[in-house]
């Protein structure tokens, strides 16, 4: 039985005549949907699979789906015949282009067997001279696969041998994603097992040396992995030793290492390849002439072992010597291979001499962490998810090491410069002078800054993986979240988060009410919450308050002290007036100690995110209650006591109107309570203030993990230092397995609601962040709104029974969908917030919630 090898990501190609049983060997072998016919498409394109004068159409279709699912990952396969050189260059150029591998399988059936399962099918109509070309053909193309560029070719020979044949799917060699570490990413070594040595220790990892005392193996007690980045060898004292301690530890498994490119080169030389000896490859020669022969040998062949690059941790994390950039993660090619070794050049030649990089980790969008070296720096610093530890050892520098998950840098510095760098470590290589952050004295020439953003980033459909969910942005709400970023919402740097909407709790059965706690109690209790935190709902705007403690900035958000904008990210005040609230708020929080309260290893916090309730509603909303509100009001009051007395003397003059004169003075009343709801939210402006419920980052952390008993004790905080800006946010917490607990709560809600109070927001104490058994996130709050408050929102004779039963029937599932995706993706934006990552991926996340907010859903929700 013959065992076919192919790689799980690969381009097949089906080589053999008509006849020969390719359908049938992909069928049994592969799923339907990998495997692209010929014949399919030409019947596509012409409706009739036999029209041979419809190829050129059908392939060119092929090859378009075929690149497709290679983009997309997936092994694709090809049953055509395959036969002639220029039908097979096109399958080679699709899979060159997707960097992935071409495979052939040959089914070499005899012409006679082809001929006599032609002529069985009624639907084929092929000659017999054809046959004949096609097995001429099949001749001469056996033995030009591998020259073509196949990188397997198996033949199968006789029918017996491909009916017993075997299609075993393998993985790459850089395909190690079930390694999760975790890891210590060591950088350029070049040489220096000294320092070498140092490093592993001070990582914890115990050292075993040989007879001779020469290191030739590690292991770390906790298990971790090394991942050498390649360049272990030239210019330092010692690239035996180095070579001698990564071999025995890649043996041993204690370690993974990619080739750099100073290892190729090393190799071409000791295969007896031309190579210019330079860039330190002379001392390398030389260390390995006072070498066993058994020893070059053995580094030959594992430096000929070495691949290109790793994906570990499932696919989250990737190491090659120069950086990857996404679409050739996983892929094998020659483009991908000299990438990975010497990444990319402008073209052009610095002052020293030497190509200029591209700096691609500007451009990188992946959601893999890339981890590389090759271009020593003096200080590693993460670009959009990637990071060099080359530090420059051999040049005087230190030897780094990234540990990960956790993502600490431990470097020891270079026993001395054992190498003159021919360009200071100082200066960067893409000549500008800049740091790879983009931070320096002058611009770096090539790439886009990581705080520039770029349409292409946000506009049209998009799929977003955020880390707690996956969600689909249609292009329409796309387009209507960019007319109001672009026309209206604060600079995009000071626009970090933006609040989820929030669903209501499930409708109440109750006589007279539409909502209820207890139907919100329930709603947790189902989710497996046993405590809850029941917070007033002011009747305000909803208020996001960005403040940095030094008035004239940060850096990171650019010039000014801080904003204060709405839930769709316009600002609420003109500069004048917030920078005279923002000075309060600043000073309150200096008096409240959450400056300390929230420092860094570094010092005091230097900037916080507040999530709060701007009162009084009328403060944003005063036009929509003139224009909407007040005017049925006031219609209401005009036109109800007229017609209260036209049917008062209906009735004197004996008109049966009893009915109806008893509705009108309903309705009457209902508009009173009305006309009394929404005039409870009416101030005026320097009556504004700040209730403020959570916080929500600051320095370096999401606060978003922490309970909400922390978050409210911090805004009490607030509130006693300022109690005049400041407005108390009042709340019960509740055990739901209590009745007594949730009774009392219950009571203080109609007390709240009795006093026109809007009502109470219930959330799991546990936090904004908090999940269910299951690892879902739970909804991070759900409002329960009061009897009168609900006039405002669906009118003053809503609790009639028949309109209460219509309104029962409301649907929530959508509400509840979007607030859970707009949730997902703002806690995704606060964690990349507190990881400093660059403007662009924050920015995605807040504009996708915005563009949520385009979502159809009834907004009386």
């Amino acid at each position: 039985m013959s065992v076919l090898d192919i790689p799980e990501l690969a381009l097949v190609a089906l080589v053999g005549l008509s006849g020969s049983g390719k359908s049938t060997f992909a069928a049994r072998h592969f799923a339907a949907t990998q495997v692209l016919s010929s014949d399919t498409f030409r019947a596509l394109v012409a409706d009739d699979e036999n029209d041979q004068s419809a190829s050129a159409d059908a392939f060119d279709a092929l090859h378009y789906v075929a690149g497709k699912r290679l983009r997309a990952g997936r092994l694709t396969v090809v049953d055509a015949t395959n036969l002639q050189e220029h039908a097979r260059a096109g399958l080679i150029a699709v899979a060159r282009e997707h960097d992935v591998l071409p495979v052939a399988i040959v089914l070499d059936v005899p012409e006679q067997v082809c001929w006599q399962r032609t002529q069985g099918r009624p639907d084929r109509t092929l000659r017999r001279q054809v046959l004949t070309r096609m097995h001429r053909d099949l001749r001469r193309s056996v033995g030009r696969l591998g020259r073509e560029g196949f990188r397997k070719v198996h033949v199968l020979r006789g029918v017996d041998e491909i009916d017993t044949a075997r299609v075993q799917l393998t993985r790459l060699f850089n395909d190690r994603r079930e390694l999760t570490g975790p890891f210590d990413i060591i950088g350029d070594v070049h040489g220096c097992r000294a320092e070498l040595e140092q490093l592993l220790t001070t990582l914890g990892w115990s050292l075993h040396r040989d007879a001779a005392g020469r290191p030739v193996g590690a292991r770390h007690p906790q298990g971790r992995t090394a991942v050498f980045v390649g360049d272990l060898v030239d210019r330092g004292p010692d690239s035996p030793g180095v070579l001698r301690l990564a071999m025995g530890m890649v043996r041993d498994g204690t370690a993974l290492c990619v080739s750099g490119n100073h290892e190729q080169k090393l190799l071409r030389k000791l295969r007896g390849r031309k190579v210019t000896v330079s860039h330190g490859l002379a001392q390398t020669l030389e260390q390995l002439a006072d070498e066993p022969a058994g020893f070059v040998d053995e580094a030959t062949t594992f430096i000929d072992g070495l691949v290109s690059h790793y994906r570990l941790d499932g696919g989250s994390l990737v190491v090659a010597h120069a950086g990857l950039k996404e679409e050739y993660q996983g892929r094998a090619s020659a483009r991908v291979r000299s990438f990975a070794l010497y990444g990319e050049t402008t073209g052009e030649t610095d002052e020293y001499g030497l190509p200029v990089r591209y700096p691609w980790a500007r451009d990188y969008r992946g959601a893999a962490t890339v981890v590389y070296g090759h271009t020593p720096t003096t200080d590693p610093v993460w670009v959009n998810n990637t990071i060099c530890v080359d530090t420059g050892c051999v040049f005087g520098g230190r030897l780094t090491a990234l540990r990960y998950p956790s993502r600490e840098l431990v470097s020891v510095p270079a026993a001395r410069e054992h190498y003159a760098p021919v360009r200071p470590l100082d200066a960067q290589p893409d000549g500008s002078g800049s740091r790879p952050d983009g931070s320096g004295s002058r611009p770096a020439r090539p790439g886009r800054p990581d705080d520039v953003l770029d349409l292409a980033d946000v506009a049209g459909r998009r799929h977003i993986d955020y880390g707690y969910g996956t969600t689909t942005i249609p292009a329409e709400n796309a387009a209507a979240a960019l007319e109001v970023m672009s026309r209206f919402a604060v600079d995009p740097r000071w626009l970090v988060w933006l609040p989820p909407t929030m669903a209501p709790c499930s409708t109440s059965d109750l006589d007279g009410f539409l909502e209820h706690p207890a139907e919100a109690f329930a709603d947790y209790r189902r989710t497996g919450v046993d405590q809850v935190v029941c917070q007033e709902k002011h009747m305000g705007s909803r208020a996001v308050v960005l403040l940095c403690r030094d008035p004239t900035g940060d850096l990171r958000f650019g010039p000014g002290g801080g904003v204060i904008y709405t839930r769709t990210g316009r600002p609420f005040f003109s500069p004048g007036h917030v920078d005279e609230l923002l000075a309060r708020v600043r000073a309150a929080a200096e008096s409240a100690g959450l400056w300390h309260r929230l420092a860094t290893e570094t010092g005091p916090a230097s900037w916080l995110l507040l999530d709060c309730e701007l009162l009084p509603w009328s403060a944003k909303a005063l036009g929509l209650i003139r224009d909407q509100y007040a005017s049925v009001g006031a219609a209401g009051r005009a036109a109800l006591p007229a017609a209260l007395e036209v049917l008062d003397a209906a009735a004197g003059r004996g008109l049966p109107v009893a009915q109806l004169r008893e509705r009108t003075a309903r309705r009457a009343v209902d508009l009173s309570r009305y006309t009394d709801a929404y005039r409870a939210y009416v101030g005026t402006p320097d009556q504004v203030s700040l209730a403020p419920f959570a916080v929500l980052a600051s320095d370096g952390h999401s606060h978003a993990g922490r309970d909400h008993g922390w978050h409210l004790d911090c805004a009490d905080r607030l509130v006693a230092a300022d109690p005049r800006l400041f407005a108390p946010t009042r709340r019960r917490v509740v055990d739901l397995s209590d009745e007594a607990a949730v009774a009392e709560a219950t009571q203080w809600w109609l007390e709240l609601t009795g006093g026109g109070g809007e009502g109470m927001v219930v959330k799991p104490y546990a936090g904004p962040a908090a999940r269910d058994a299951t690892g879902r996130l739970l909804q991070p709050g759900v409002k329960c709104r009061g009897r009168e408050y609900l006039r405002i929102i669906y009118g003053p004779e809503y609790t009639e029974p028949d309109r209460l039963d219509v309104l029962r029937r409301r649907s929530l599932g959508r509400k509840r969908s979007l607030a859970l995706r707009e949730h997902g993706l703002g806690l995704a934006a606060l964690d990349l917030l507190a990881a400093g990552a660059p403007l662009w991926r924050r920015h995605e996340l807040v504009f996708a919630v915005l563009a949520c907010e385009s979502e159809p859903v009834d907004p009386r929700l």
